[in-house]
């Protein structure tokens, strides 16, 4: 029960403005993780950006089980397994930025796309964690709850990434 896992990794792309564009990205990161892409909608209005609610302004890929452990090895890769400590939350989920997807194992450079920058969230679980999501939310114990420092082990450990302070 205290063994530490990868509960879905998140790919997401801000692109801004719905378009060609957007499909385009769409296609880069199906290519990229090898499922299918969705496309992310505003909630506010902001009307210096021309942005209203339900536009499609990003694109999003979400990966879970050993599809996830695959990329995670290529991602790591593309940012010279180095992490900073800041890039883990409090709860040991962790999230780092890939200035170019170039960068990444396997990525072929898409002259139509240019060079974007992809946002990485990686969500780290125990067993016995679905339990605060059912409807019926029963509360998890503190000592059952991912320490920052634990995460940092279990990445350092599991993936052999060096993490900076």
């Amino acid at each position: 029960m205290r063994e530490i896992k990868i509960e879905k990794i998140t790919m997401n792309v801000g692109v801004g403005e719905p378009g060609d564009k957007l499909e385009k990205i769409g296609k880069l990161l199906e290519q990229i993780s090898g499922t299918k892409s969705v496309k992310t909608k505003t909630k506010k209005r902001i009307p210096e950006w021309n942005i209203r609610p339900g536009l499609d302004i990003g694109v999003k890929v979400t990966l879970r089980g050993e599809k996830a452990n695959e990329l995670l090895k290529r991602l790591f890769t593309s940012v010279e397994d180095t992490l900073k400590a800041s890039n883990f939350d409090r709860n040991g989920n962790l999230a780092f930025g890939i200035s170019e997807y170039v960068h990444i194992p396997g990525a072929k450079y898409d002259y139509t796309v240019g060079i974007v920058g992809i946002s990485v969230a990686i969500t780290l679980s125990r067993r016995g964690y679905s339990i605060a999501k059912k409807r019926i939310a029963k509360k998890i114990g503190r000592s059952h709850i991912i320490k920052k420092e634990e995460a940092m082990e279990f990445i350092r450990d599991k993936y052999k990434v060096k993490i900076n302070n």
